[in-house]
């Protein structure tokens, strides 16, 4: 009965086999710029999204991309550079990355930064951040640039289609992928695409049946993300037999308090700008300068996953206004932070044992004083860089904070064109995938600005290939 009804779903299809050269799956950062490049090569193009609106976990991110070499660099006077890019990337990869795909970021980011600028991205902040030995997590309104990247998408013929999420891919007699089914306000269509498919689906932060298989202990963190990464590309190319890279690697961020919703990006990364992190005994337990993504799972395994991150005036007045990830002010507003004038006094607003964090404050500063070396082993504010600051000067601060997972940053092995490759290391024709759906690139860790960083740069090569092929094949 089963079989006999999905053959009757399938006949009622309405057909749209000759309508489009690609179709591309999810309109987040990656999705948008793959179709709207492709449009500008002169492609026709459908957009499918899954919910009711585009931006998926690109309008929930901080808004930042992660490039060396700008000129908002420079007027900075930021002397970074793409080898020292390249160096940071392995590192906080614990160079389990693909080489092969972080040079080809590396070669495209330029033309990409500019891109990005062209059509509306400003970038007037440039923080360093997670994984960084020099500021270049560039921020940019993420929540004006997505729509303004739809409506350039439209105005330019692009077809966009929201609520309709594509249930399977479709081989020909040949092997090769052109045809999608998706699920859409009018009932089950079939799309046909010449040139290809592109998943840019996202990954699977609130996939719990993905997430019970790659990454059982992140299960306890705190749910985020798009409402509608649960996963769906990844299990459709996995179907097709698609490779996976950096499953293993699954982890929440560290840094947002235990109420956070999906009403805004509450994370706070104050441990960058000075703070300490402990659990509920006043304990530090890491290292603050490593990765948001390290961090985040040595928090899952403090009591009630819950770590504080304990700072001074001095990393208070640091606070910048408006930017995500270090706008105390904005959480001190909504009641999210707390504070007192002595640590005691600290501790007992918080729910920390006030003895247990008076003695870690006074061995921490005595650290940075130069006394006893750390015994965490911190030697910066983030990534090694940055000098230490005491915890001394009242009034004193602590905001609750727990993992949230955001992003699985891990899925299915893409070549540097961003064609999907199968278990065995072959293309799957007429497949590409590209943003955070795709493995290979992080490896172990993650380094801010760089999931929305490599979803417009690889949409941008695989709409320029794309467009390369449909021109040698006419």
């Amino acid at each position: 009965m089963g079989r006999s009804h999905v053959r009757r779903e399938r006949d009622d299809m309405t057909d749209h086999r000759t309508g489009y050269d690609v179709v591309v799956l999810g309109a987040g950062i990656a999705g948008l710029t793959v179709a709207l490049s492709a449009v500008e090569h002169g492609l026709s193009v459908a957009l499918l999204e899954k919910t009711a609106a585009v931006g998926g976990s690109s309008v929930m991110s901080g808004g930042f991309f992660a490039f060396s070499g700008t000129d908002e660099q420079r007027a900075h006077g930021v002397g970074d550079s793409a080898e020292a890019f390249l160096k940071d990337l392995l590192e906080v990869g614990a160079h389990r990355n693909d080489p092969a795909l972080l040079q080809q970021y590396l070669d495209h980011q330029q033309d990409t930064y500019r891109w990005l600028k062209a059509h509306g991205a400003e970038f007037p902040v440039v923080e360093i951040s997670s994984g960084q030995s020099f500021a270049r997590s560039h921020h940019t309104p993420i929540r004006t640039l997505i729509p303004a990247l739809a409506e350039q998408f439209t105005e330019a013929g692009g077809t966009l289609l929201c609520a309709s999420r594509a249930t399977e891919l479709v081989r020909d007699a040949g092997g090769r992928v052109g045809e999608v089914v998706a699920e859409t306000p009018d009932g089950l269509v079939r799309f046909a695409a010449r040139r290809g498919v592109v998943i840019a689906s996202g990954g699977f932060s609130r996939g719990e049946e993905l997430l019970a298989v790659f990454a059982p202990d992140q299960l306890a963190a705190i749910p985020y993300g798009g409402l509608g990464n649960t996963g769906d590309g990844l299990r459709m190319a996995w179907k097709l037999g698609a490779g996976m890279a950096d499953m293993s690697a699954v982890c929440g961020t560290y840094g947002s308090h235990p109420d956070t919703g999906i009403e805004f990006h509450e994370l706070l990364t104050a441990y960058y700008l000075g703070a300490i992190i402990v659990n509920t005994a006043g304990r530090r337990f890491v290292d603050e300068s490593i990765s948001y993504k390290s961090l985040g799972a040595a928090c899952l395994a403090q009591p009630e996953g819950l770590g504080f991150q304990v700072f001074d005036a001095v990393v208070r007045a640091r606070s910048h206004p408006g930017v995500p990830l270090n706008d105390i002010g904005m959480l001190e507003e909504i009641g999210h932070v707390h504070r007192a004038g002595t640590l005691e006094g600290l501790a007992e607003a918080a729910g920390i044992d006030p003895a247990g964090l008076v003695s870690t404050v006074e061995r921490y500063n005595a650290a940075v004083a130069g006394g006893e070396p750390d015994e965490q082993g911190r030697t910066g504010l983030v990534n090694g860089v940055g000098e230490l600051v005491p915890v001394v000067e009242p009034p004193f601060y602590a905001y609750p904070a727990k993992t949230l997972m955001t992003t699985t940053y891990c899925g299915v092995t893409i070549d540097p064109h961003g064609r999907v490759l199968d278990v065995d290391g072959a293309v799957i024709p007429g497949l590409s995938a590209i943003g955070e759906v795709t493995g290979g690139f992080h490896g172990a860790a993650y380094m801010t600005g760089t999931s929305l960083g490599k979803g417009a740069v690889f949409g941008r090569i695989v709409a320029a290939r794309l467009a390369a092929e449909a021109a040698a094949a006419a």
